[in-house]
């Protein structure tokens, strides 16, 4: 007989965070999970601090955190536990497609660190939605410190050319998302090849004494589909693509449609 799921890996943007932010019924179902016994980890790739860490601070406090599409893991106390840093020379070539196609680009460090050298509104006000600001620097005086980089993008001929050199770098895994919180925009993050959110997913799990087996994931972007794949129980929301919602074992309600507590309270309830 199948053992029961004990651990909901849950993406942030158009899973738990939607059009008018995160909508209260999901917080709810979120203590009713808790209760009934199942641990609950954020999995986005969004950094561990702003308002994504205090959304897995207050979605579990007891629980492990996955950030920066897998490269940082914390505790809901606020204590990095895992981090995966992106080879100098790496860095160094994705920095450069950055500038050579003049695409706007954000850095993370091991250390928390935010960084940007461009005024591009849309790095403005993805900052807005990430509660706190970059600091502005030369970004190529961080190449011994980043864990992650991110491209901003709308689409266009220079971010395609940028993504094709990307996608040709054995070196590096490339993961995409969108948000609700900024319609139109691609965020494309790259970390060192072999880091990932089931990669992270897989390591949350064991440290509780599980594997993939026992856990769901729900989630709603083409980089969730892997993990979604891969765990007992893959989950896609109803604002997912079709092909998301195709690779799903279940799919429920939009975000702002509390698909979310639709997901937990089946888990409780199975």
């Amino acid at each position: 007989m199948n053992k029961p799921i004990q651990l909901v890996l849950i993406d942030v943007d158009g899973t738990l965070f939607g059009p008018d932010g995160v909508p209260q019924c999901a917080w709810e179902a979120a203590k009713r999970a808790r209760a009934a016994g199942l641990h609950l980890s954020i999995c986005t790739g969004r950094p561990g601090r702003g308002f994504a860490l205090e959304y897995a601070q207050r979605l579990d406090p007891d629980g492990l955190h996955i950030f920066e599409s897998g490269a940082v893991i914390v505790s809901g106390r606020g204590e990095v536990v895992q981090v995966s840093t992106l080879p100098r020379l790496t860095y160094t070539k994705l920095l450069e497609q950055s500038r050579l196609y003049q695409v706007p680009f954000e850095v993370y460090t091991a250390d928390g660190g935010f960084f940007r050298e461009s005024e591009h509104p849309d790095l403005l006000f993805h900052e807005s939605m990430l509660g706190f600001g970059a600091e502005v620097c030369d970004l190529m005086e961080l190449a011994d410190r980043v864990i992650r980089v991110q491209f901003v993008w709308r689409p266009s001929p220079a971010w395609q050319q940028a993504r094709h050199r990307i996608l040709q770098m054995p070196e590096v895994e490339l993961h995409e998302a969108t948000s609700p919180g900024m319609p139109g925009v691609g965020f494309s993050s790259v970390t060192a090849a072999g880091v990932s959110k089931r990669a992270a997913a897989e390591w949350v799990a064991t440290q509780l004494g599980l594997d993939l087996s026992r856990c769901a994931m729900v989630g709603d972007g083409e980089n969730d589909l892997e993990l979604i794949r891969a765990a007992r129980l893959g989950i896609a929301m109803g604002n997912a693509p079709e092909s998301v919602k195709k690779a799903a074992d279940r799919v429920v309600g939009s975000v702002d449609a509390c698909g979310l507590e639709e997901a937990l309270d089946y888990l409780i309830s199975s």
